[in-house]
């Protein structure tokens, strides 16, 4: 195998893994109610943490808050395909600077 050619498949993996690990740091917050539940995501989409305001959690009212946190979830999720679509760009326009091929092309 040519000697520069597996370097540059080294390198990707090198690069991919820095990108997963990007991911797993990356955190977008989605929100329902007007903010009364919140919902943080890491990049990967895992849900890491929710927070809801006290002022939800009466008994009466718990198929609101429920649905308020799927909610939150959701918008989170949108957020989070957002915000990688903007970096997968980025990254596009980057390799095109440098001469690499331009979406769509094969």
């Amino acid at each position: 195998m040519d000697p520069n050619l597996l370097r540059q498949i080294q390198e990707m993996q090198r690069r991919a893994d820095e990108l997963q690990k990007g991911l797993a740091a990356m955190e977008v917050e989605g929100v329902s109610g007007g903010g009364l539940v919140r919902a943080t995501l890491n990049g990967l989409g895992e849900v890491k943490n929710v927070h809801i305001d006290p002022s939800l959690m009466k008994p009466d009212e718990h198929q609101i808050v429920e649905d308020l946190v799927v909610a939150a979830c959701k918008d989170g999720k949108l957020k989070l395909e957002t915000r990688r679509f903007e970096d997968a760009k980025f990254i596009q326009d980057l390799l095109q600077s440098f001469g690499g091929p331009k979406a769509g092309s094969d």
